[in-house]
C-alpha cells in the first residue's frame, strides 16, 4: 500500500509491506522540513486570507470599529500580561495603551503567524483540546488584526476593564487548581559566572518523604533571576537497593525547560514517590553576562491522598527518534529529518506530549500507526517549534490517545540548518548530537498511562457513548 499525507508543509510517503518476520513500515521522506521563516499553523496563503478576513477586505464584508479599550485590552490582560508587565519575563510591559501602541504593527504579526502567545501547536490538524493551552482564538487573532489595520484607536475611556491585579510572580504554576504544592525538593545553591560556556550541576538531594504517595502533579520552578540561564533542569528518582545494598537510578521525574507548566498524572493513574528517595538534578546552565550567586531550582510536587487507589501505572520517559543505528548529522546549510516508532506490551494513554531539540529543530510530529487496518493517525503536530519555549502538551482526559496493544508512535523531527531557519546561530557549521545548546537533540518526552485490556475497553466504550450523546443532543438542541 503507498500513500501520500500532508500535515501543514510537511510532506512524507508511507509504504507498508509484510514479510516472514511481520510486518515492515517504511516511512520516506519525501520534503524538507519548513523554513522557519513560513513556519506557521497555516500556510502564507491562509494567513494572508486570515488577515485580509481580520481586516475586513472581504466583499460585503461590514467593517466594525475595534478599539483598544473595549476589545483589545482584554485579549491583552487575558493572555499576554502575566509575562508582559513590569519586572516580568516578557520584552517589554503591555499593560497600557501608551505602552502597546508602539509595538501594535509586530504585536499583529506575531499574532497572526501564532507566535505568540508562546503555544506552538498546529491549529489545523490532531488534537485540539489541551490544558493549559495558551493559544488565541481565530477570533482574538482577527479582533488584533483589525485593530492595528485600522489605525490602531484606542476608543473609549469608559470601556476599559479594571487593571489586573498581578499574583506574585513566584507563584507555582498549579497553585490555582491545586493549591500549594505538599512537598517542594531544592537543588543545592550554585553560583553561575557572568561569562563563559555551558554548565551543568547535578547535585543529589533528599524528597524528605516518609511514606510512598502517588504523584498528582509536578512543577519546576527556577528562581527569578535564573529563569533566563536555566535551559534545562532533567530530575531522576534515586531509590534504594535492597539487593545490591546501594541506590539506583528508577526513572525520570521530570525534565524542565522554558515555557514548560509541568506534568500532570490522571486520577485513575499513579506515578509513585517513594520514601526515603533521592532527587538527582541535572540543571544545564548558559551564562548571560550576570552572576547568578547561589541560585536555587525547586520542583513541587501536588500528592494524592494517602489513600488514594490507583489502577494503573504511568510513567514520563525519553522517546528517542534515532533508533539502532541511526545518527543525527545536519550539513552546513543543509536539513536533516529523524523518525522514532516504538510500541508497547500493554494498551496504553498517552497523557502528554514534549518535543525536545535545540536551534535547528523546528518541526516535530507524533502520530500513531496501527498495524492491523493500516491507518496512520496523526496526533500532534508542531510545525513552527522553537527552542524558546519547551511546552509539554498535556492532553484533556477525554481525547488523550488509546493504544490498543501493537500499536506504534511514530515521532517525527524536522531540522533545519539554512539560513531561512530565523533561530539558526550559524548556518555554516556541522551540527550534530550533544548536549551544548550549540549541538542538537532528537527526542520528545512523552507521558504514558499503562493499561490492561479491560481498562483500555472501558476507556473506547465511554467515549463512544459521550460521542453518540453529543451527536443525539446536536440533533436535538
Amino acid at each position: 500500500m503507498s500513500r501520500t499525507r500532508v500535515c501543514g508543509r510537511i510532506s512524507w510517503g508511507v509504504r507498508i509491506g509484510a514479510t516472514a518476520f511481520g510486518l515492515v513500515v517504511l516511512f520516506v521522506h519525501t520534503a524538507g522540513p519548513p523554513a522557519l521563516a513560513q513556519q506557521t499553523s497555516r500556510d502564507t496563503t491562509a494567513i494572508a486570507n486570515r488577515t485580509a478576513v481580520a481586516s475586513g477586505d472581504r466583499a460585503g464584508e461590514v467593517l466594525v470599529t475595534v478599539s483598544f479599550a473595549k476589545d483589545v485590552a482584554p485579549i491583552l490582560q487575558k493572555n499576554c500580561q502575566q509575562c508582559h508587565q513590569p519586572g516580568a519575563i516578557g520584552p517589554m510591559p503591555l499593560t497600557t495603551y501608551e505602552e502597546v501602541r508602539p509595538w501594535a504593527r509586530a504585536i499583529k504579526q506575531r499574532v497572526v503567524q501564532r507566535e505568540m502567545p508562546p503555544y506552538r501547536y498546529d491549529d489545523d490538524v490532531g488534537i485540539q483540546n489541551l490544558k493549559y493551552d495558551l493559544r488565541l482564538s481565530e477570533v482574538e487573532i482577527q479582533t488584533i488584526a483589525r485593530w492595528v489595520d485600522n489605525g490602531a484607536p484606542f476608543g473609549n475611556p469608559a470601556d476599559l476593564p479594571p487593571p489586573l491585579t498581578f499574583p506574585d510572580p513566584t507563584k507555582w504554576a498549579f497553585a490555582d487548581q491545586f493549591g500549594p504544592p505538599d512537598l517542594v525538593v531544592r537543588t543545592k545553591p550554585f553560583t553561575l559566572p557572568a561569562e563563559g560556556q555551558d554548565v551543568w550541576w547535578r547535585p543529589v538531594v533528599p524528597t524528605g518523604l516518609t511514606k510512598d504517595r502517588c504523584i498528582k502533579a509536578i512543577s519546576v520552578k527556577p528562581s527569578l533571576k535564573g529563569r533566563g540561564a536555566a535551559h534545562h533542569a532533567n530530575s531522576d528518582l534515586i531509590v534504594f537497593d535492597e539487593k545490591s545494598g546501594q541506590y539506583v537510578e528508577r526513572e525520570r521525574i521530570s525534565e524542565y525547560a522554558l515555557g514548560k507548566v509541568g506534568e500532570m498524572v490522571p486520577p485513575d493513574a499513579c506515578r509513585t514517590l517513594p520514601a526515603n528517595s533521592l532527587i538527582r538534578w541535572d540543571v544545564h546552565y548558559y551564562p548571560i553576562d550576570t552572576e547568578l550567586k547561589d541560585d536555587v531550582i525547586e520542583m513541587g510536587f501536588w500528592l494524592y491522598p494517602e489513600d488514594h487507589q490507583a489502577k494503573y501505572q504511568q510513567d514520563l520517559k525519553n522517546y528517542t527518534l534515532l533508533m539502532k543505528g541511526s545518527e543525527l548529522e545536519i550539513p552546513p546549510h543543509g536539513t536533516a529529518m529523524t523518525q522514532g516508532f516504538h510500541s508497547f506490551k500493554t494498551p496504553v494513554r498517552i497523557d502528554s506530549f514534549q518535543p525536545h531539540g535545540h536551534f535547528r529543530l523546528v518541526a516535530k510530529t507524533l502520530e500513531i500507526f496501527y498495524p492491523d487496518t493500516g491507518k496512520l493517525e496523526m496526533v500532534s503536530s508542531i510545525s513552527n517549534w522553537t527552542n524558546t519555549w519547551h511546552t509539554s502538551h498535556i492532553y484533556e482526559d477525554d481525547v488523550a490517545p488509546l493504544l490498543p496493544k501493537g500499536a506504534v508512535l511514530v515521532i517525527t523531527g524536522y531540522y533545519d540548518n539554512t539560513t531561512a531557519n530565523r533561530q539558526n546561530p550559524d548556518p555554516d557549521q556541522w551540527v550534530g548530537l550533544g548536549s551544548r545548546t550549540a549541538d542538537e537533540m532528537s527526542h520528545a518526552w512523552i507521558a504514558v498511562t499503562h493499561l490492561d485490556d479491560e481498562g483500555y475497553a472501558r476507556l473506547v466504550a465511554e467515549r463512544e457513548k459521550r460521542k453518540k450523546t453529543e451527536t443525539q443532543n446536536n440533533k436535538n438542541p
